[in-house]
């Protein structure tokens, strides 16, 4: 490496953005169309003392360059921009704060928070129109000049197509901290993910793809850190090209593309969750840290005439403006780093609305969404957008643009609804298991574009929606303020955990069914990890800051006689969506066509074997639905498969509807009949709050 002792920067080229190593030295470009001088500072090779300040020679098309002879990676680094300190005028520049390259692809040191972190003098009268000059290089983690290189060999990406995929959504340190069998070091770091034992349990549950929760590296807020509690959800972006240092292992950035490496030879795609809404530096009063201090005005919507101030639609300070064409190249890069460097399969975009702001609002037309539909990398992947923000008219869901899949929690919130045995929720569930069509079924999107869910990592687990009427969110520290009030969730006579076996009972039979509709329902199911095994939150349902035992995945929980009888539900109700092709239908068509005499491909029944009419779906306290649905298999089989659902108090005895069929249980989740028996009665029990799928054959595969 070099011992930067280099009394100038050579021109260099403004392209490409970031720290780039061509073996002879390391070329830096970063944008600034506002700023009057950048400077590139050096340090020694923990990161705790500059070693040398030398500007950017450079300026073109508003990117700032320069070239270091015989730099090698290795190299640690940040900036310090010059320009005006006008924040009424949208402009925060300060030299006296060391900045993190945007484009930094590794970390070194930790954010300890100070003070000096602030452009601002934290605790004056004039608030953030004052100027701070303290330099805040000692308390901020630097950029580290980086080797992509890595040897994938033979490895290819799986390729799952939608019609077949399984959502697992996970925490990279939650999902390991727990496990006996994952040596001490390894946990809690993405070593953990290619664990042998972890890769059995997902290829158990018939998992697809492993959906991780924010590994950009993130910081955490101030106001948590006084309260001792961590941002340990990761949604608060410090670097979007950095995976967080706090989940690597020994190999460094390449423990990632090694575990991504191991799951791809199993099999499971890595899907990863990504925050470009917003970053760590908050609203006018948070520290400058990284893109406030290179260009305010460019990087963030600010408000217009006011623009001291920040358009908050993301409801975490500031927005990113991804109207400004370099901030939307830097998003692009960022997505096309992850997808080559570390090979990931697709992204989950956190408030994706957001994203698809212009300046009239939500767009499915925005530049964000052409720039990745048209993008010969991005646009092979899977994409998924949470469809909402808290801005104006910020729930946007079904009106992604084709390409896009969205976070479906209306089909949530009627599984919740219909299996707590509200009323009036049998034409919600109808909807919910046929993919949401009213929402969905446009612009020739498909079935797969509703992301169906019980549980995400925002709210109650599933074994909770099943123990609590209330969030029990004290720990957070909060008085109990957060997350969302209403949860749909019912407690089934006692708050929390029970020794009632009749409650314990009862929330079984709730859970397992609901488990089983959401692989039974037409789209893409996501599995929030742990709810196969009843894993809970003891009531919390906004777990963001509790990096403890709280949130750890409980991996004892999925040994107990509960937790593998819930595993095993999972797996079979899993392998069952897999053996028939009626129950994951590839695409909206024409439910009342025939395809064999008698036997359309969808149809509605009530309890009494007749097809449902228009007064009994306006019957507000209907709690039985049948659901037939035809599909013609690869090698052209048909394949018919019965739903009969119960979300009553009351066993019933549902009537057989005249078909040509000859039915055989599949599932039963409330009785311990074995599945492939054949059905040789016009009536099947039906438990209650339990589920009972037939088929008309005993399922072939794939």
């Amino acid at each position: 490496m070099s011992d930067a002792s280099a009394d100038k920067l050579l021109p260099g080229r403004p392209y490409p953005l970031g720290a780039s190593s061509d073996g002879l030295g390391v070329n830096f470009a970063v944008f600034s169309a506002n700023a009057t001088r950048m400077d590139l500072c050096l340090f020694d090779a923990r990161g705790r003392k500059e070693i040398r300040r030398l500007p950017l020679p450079e300026c073109t098309d508003e990117v700032w360059h320069g070239y270091l002879p015989d730099a090698q990676p290795g190299l640690v680094y940040g900036y310090r921009a010059h320009g005006p300190y006008d924040p009424a005028n949208g402009h925060r520049f300060n030299p006296q704060k060391l900045l993190l390259d945007p484009y930094a692809k590794q970390l070194t040191g930790a954010l300890r928070w100070s003070d000096a972190l602030f452009g601002y003098r934290v605790q004056h009268p004039r608030m953030d129109l004052s100027l701070d000059r303290r330099d805040s290089a000692a308390w901020v983690p630097k950029a580290v000049v980086s080797d992509d290189g890595f040897t994938w060999g033979g490895a290819e990406s799986p390729f799952v197509p939608w019609d077949d995929t399984f959502i697992y959504e996970a925490h990279v340190k939650g999902v390991s901290m727990r496990r006996s069998d994952v040596r001490a070091d390894w946990r809690g770091t993405v070593e953990a993910l290619a664990h042998p034992a972890f890769i059995e349990h997902l290829l158990k549950l018939g998992v697809t793809t492993l959906e991780l929760l924010p590994v950009h590296a993130a910081l955490d807020d101030h106001f948590l850190v006084e309260r001792s509690l961590r941002n340990y959800w990761g949604y608060n972006t410090l670097a979007y090209f950095a995976p967080e240092p706090r989940y690597l292992a020994s190999a460094g950035t390449n423990s990632l593309r090694m575990a991504i490496r191991r799951l791809h030879s199993a099999g499971i795609e890595v899907i990863l969750d990504v925050v470009y809404n917003h970053t760590a530096e908050g609203n006018e009063l948070g520290p400058t840290l990284s893109w406030r201090g290179l260009d305010n005005a460019s990087y963030y919507r600010l408000v217009p005439g006011e623009e001291r101030y920040y358009i908050n639609d993301t409801g975490c300070g500031n927005t990113v403006n991804l109207s400004h064409p370099r901030v939307l190249q830097m998003v692009m890069d960022s997505l096309r780093h992850w997808a080559q460097s570390y090979r990931v399969d697709g992204f989950r975009f956190d408030l994706g609305v957001t994203l698809g702001r212009e300046g009239t609002g939500f767009d499915p037309g925005s530049g964000f969404f052409d720039a990745i539909l048209q993008d010969p990398v991005l646009s092979r992947l899977k994409l998924i957008s949470e469809p909402w923000d808290t801005g104006p008219d910020g729930y946007q869901l079904g009106q992604h643009p084709p390409g896009f899949a969205e976070w479906n929690d209306r089909y949530r919130d009627s599984l919740r609804r219909f299996w707590r045995g509200d009323g009036e929720q049998r034409g919600e569930l109808a909807a919910s298991l046929s993919a949401t069509p009213s929402l969905f079924d446009h612009r020739h999107r498909r079935p797969w574009a509703s992301i169906n869910f019980l549980a995400s990592h925002d709210g109650f687990t599933a074994a909770d929606v099943v123990s609590y009427c209330e969030k029990h969110n004290e720990d957070n520290g909060d008085d109990n303020g957060d997350g969302h009030a209403e949860n749909y969730s019912f407690n089934w006579g006692v708050e929390g955990p029970s020794t009632d076996e009749s409650v314990n009972r009862t929330r079984s039979r709730a859970l397992k069914s609901m488990l089983a509709t959401l692989l039974v329902s037409d789209g893409t199911p996501m599995l929030l990890a742990g709810d196969e095994f009843g894993n809970s939150q003891q009531g919390n349902n906004n777990a963001y800051c509790q990096d403890n035992e709280l949130s750890w995945l409980d991996w004892s929980q999925a040994d107990s006689e509960e937790g593998r009888v819930l595993t095993n539900l999972v797996s079979a109700a899993r392998a069952l969506r897999r053996a028939h092709p009626s129950l994951r239908r590839d695409r909206f068509d024409d439910d009342g066509a025939e395809l064999a005499p008698g036997i359309r491909r969808a149809a509605w029944y009530d309890m009494d074997g007749c097809e449902m009419s228009e007064e009994a779906w306006a019957y507000p306290e209907g709690r039985v639905l049948g659901f037939q649905r035809a599909a013609r298999s690869a090698d052209g089989e048909l394949d018919v498969t019965l739903l009969l659902v119960n979300g009553g108090s009351d066993e019933i005895e549902f009537v057989l509807p005249a078909l040509p069929c000859r039915w055989y249980l599949r599932l039963d989740t409330a009785a311990d009949r074995p599945g492939g028996a054949e059905i040789r009665t016009p009536e099947v029990p039906v438990h209650p709050h339990g589920l009972v799928v037939l088929a008309n054959n005993q399922g072939g595969g794939r």
